[in-house]
């Protein structure tokens, strides 16, 4: 592999999609965001908040309808996080791998 070549094992596509990182405690915040990029093995985001290389993360990607018959979909997954830079003093750029994922059930239309 030659120096500053891309180490991705996905092909990844720039989607802005909406994204929620779950907390890991009871006293935190849900986090809501947008994805920069996606593939089917990982993904990356900017965040106004702290993120550790190695910790591991749980988020919900929403695919809109454009994208599903029926509607919203989430994907709820479980992963680690691969990578965090700086984008200015408030913002941190974030990439997670996915080891895990499951579609949600949709919820129920409302009777008319």
């Amino acid at each position: 592999m030659t120096e500053g070549s891309d180490r991705r094992e996905a092909r990844r596509f720039t989607m802005s999609l909406p994204l929620r990182v779950l907390p890991n405690d009871s006293w935190s915040p849900e986090l809501r965001t947008q994805t920069r990029d996606v593939s089917y093995r990982g993904l990356y985001f900017h965040a106004e908040a702290q993120f550790e290389v190695g910790k591991e993360i749980e988020f919900v990607i929403t695919l809109p309808h454009q994208f599903a018959q029926n509607g919203d979909v989430d994907i709820r997954c479980r992963g680690q996080i691969v990578r965090v830079e700086t984008i200015s003093e408030k913002e941190m750029g974030v990439a997670a791998k996915i080891e895990r994922y499951e579609f949600l059930p949709v919820a129920a239309a409302p009777a008319a």
